[in-house]
């Protein structure tokens, strides 16, 4: 069971920049290539920026061309909620936070080995934590 977490909007701008609460409890959508862990590759564990919740791992990230930072699969126990979001007159599959409800991107099934899955992911949404020597993040 994870532990949810609940505040108000005016808690949530409080606490996260503009593109942070836009992307995050708007559920916007960044500009491609614009997202600061697009291009990036350092060892390590991506967390939610809302609530901390560990969702990625640098291991599963790979480049797709498509604009924002790309993972073939979530932690293990990540429990990210998925969504249908039927806006934009498209038919997608949204992420969310199971801890926070912060919306994070959408899952596509064209990616690669070992899942066959992209996650595609907004930088707005995401708080890296380089790996330690001791392993953790």
């Amino acid at each position: 069971m994870i532990d949810k977490v609940e505040k108000s909007p005016e808690e949530w701008r409080a606490e996260l920049d503009p593109e942070q609460f836009r992307v995050t409890r708007q559920a916007g959508t960044e500009r491609p290539f614009t997202g600061k862990y697009d291009a990036f590759d350092e060892d390590g564990v991506y967390h939610c920026v809302c609530c901390d919740h560990p969702l990625f791992d640098s291991a599963s990230k790979f480049h797709s061309g498509c604009g924002w930072p790309s993972f073939h699969g979530e932690l293990e126990q990540a429990f990210i909620v998925q969504k249908r979001d039927l806006s934009h007159g498209m038919i997608r599959t949204e992420l969310v936070c199971p801890r926070c409800d912060a919306h994070l991107g959408h899952v596509f099934p064209d990616g690669p080995p070992p899942t066959g899955l992209r996650y595609c992911i907004n930088s707005a949404s995401l708080e890296f934590r380089p790996r330690t020597p001791g392993g953790e993040a």
